[in-house]
């Protein structure tokens, strides 16, 4: 029942990996909360928080499905060492302008966009070139391993980044961001090179286009998707988060409540053998999923900030549960000639959900303010997902897959 992570012992250029995106997606949590914060600080507005999101997935968007291409077509650790360093530069200009006497809100938007933009080329070569470097029998530990290391991040980030801004500053925030990268890039740097062999289709539109048929014609992919991006569109909350901290005691708030839902998953990902026996995977991702919307209408109707937490841990457990069956699914089903276009697609997927819900939220909350946004959020996407059952037949009933990996 326990974690296995027996590939981290096996597998030395996985350590290295391994190590290296734990402590740049450490950093990375602390300009996700640093940027908010900085943003209401300057605007007092949590509809320009929510609209950050738009704003990182229209480059997103444009980037991801070539992102998946080049990683189908070159070296993918090449490519992650190209996209770690222009991410490092965008911390650092995030620093640069945070010390200003007057900080520019129009850039803080575009580099939210830019680094957006370079993570649709970073997440697809990650993604694809995980599992070249376990065997496949390892790739279920491996998807719960990737989750821990996100969870276990995403728990201490924002704790982090609360006591940094502070005590520190918003400036030695995005620097110490900056910082975990270089370290990142090193740990890459150990990591052998992974040409691609035999007949490599070369990145274009005809490249694309055949990873789109290719998930197309794949319903349980499809409904991955589809559940994903409705219970998140509906229901993500965190761009309301600065306002309610500042209702609940500020820097101190904020940590706790970006922090919440992470511990729900981790809860959830340090027992997650349990997923392995489980053959309803496409049920299990739905029931997950309208759990998820429970819990954040919950969230709207508390008043404390010890119950917000509680009902965002168990958003946080439910969104792992569904997270473990979707990647779980995604690694053991797709050939690897084609996982960088997959890995794109997938980016897109579960980036949309977040960052449409983000600017859903904020404005909302502008609108009818921030309980009734957290609500109906919930409740809407309890509606949503229920109605995927009839829709998406075929994913409802999917069960584990005998692996097609090659």
């Amino acid at each position: 029942m326990l974690l296995d992570v027996s590939p981290l012992r096996r597998h030395r250029d996985f350590r290295f990996l391994f190590a290296g995106q734990f402590v740049s997606t450490l950093g990375s949590f602390l300009t996700y909360v640093a940027l908010p914060v900085q943003i209401y600080a300057l605007t007092k507005s949590s509809a320009l928080v929510g609209l950050v999101g738009a704003v990182q997935l229209v480059p997103l968007a444009l980037t991801a499905l070539w992102g998946g291409a080049f990683a189908d077509a070159i070296d993918r650790r090449r490519l992650l060492l190209w996209s770690e360093t222009l991410l490092m530069c965008g911390s650092t200009a995030f620093a640069l302008n945070a010390i200003q006497a007057h900080p520019s809100v129009t850039l803080l938007f575009v580099l939210a966009a830019l680094m957006s933009a370079i993570n649709g080329f970073h997440t697809p070569a990650l993604q694809s070139l995980t599992p070249q470097l376990v065997a496949i029998d390892d790739l279920a530990a491996v998807s719960a391993l990737a989750s821990l290391r996100g969870t276990t991040a995403a728990i201490a980030g924002p704790a982090i980044a609360g006591i940094c801004i502070a005590t520190l500053g918003l400036s030695m925030t995005f620097v110490i961001d900056a910082a975990t990268f270089a370290f990142s890039l090193l740990a890459l740097s150990m990591i052998r090179s992974m040409p691609l062999a035999g007949n490599v289709k070369p990145p274009g539109l005809s490249s694309i286009v055949e990873g789109i048929k290719y998930a197309a014609s794949r319903p349980e992919l499809i409904g991955t998707y589809v559940v994903d991006i409705v219970a998140v569109t509906f229901a993500m909350p965190t761009a309301v988060f600065p306002a309610l901290a500042v209702k609940w005691a500020g820097s101190h708030a904020i940590g706790y409540l970006y922090s919440a839902m992470s511990v729900g998953s981790f809860a959830v990902n340090l027992f997650s053998g349990w997923t392995k026996h489980v053959e309803r995977r496409g049920a299990a991702i739905v029931i997950a999923a309208a759990i998820w919307g429970v819990a954040i209408a919950a969230l709207g109707q508390v008043s404390s900030l010890t119950a917000s937490v509680a009902c965002l841990a168990l958003a946080g457990a439910a969104d792992m549960v569904s997270g473990l069956f979707r990647v779980t699914i995604w690694n053991e089903t797709i050939p690897t000639a084609i996982r960088g276009r997959m890995a794109g697609i997938e980016q897109l997927s579960y980036m949309t959900g977040p960052l449409l819900g983000n600017a859903r939220a904020g404005f909302m909350a502008e609108r009818f303010g921030v309980a009734r946004s957290i609500t109906w959020g919930g409740l809407m996407c309890i509606v949503g997902v229920v109605a995927c059952v009839p829709i998406l037949p075929a994913f409802w009933r999917y069960r584990k897959a005998v692996p097609e990996v090659a």
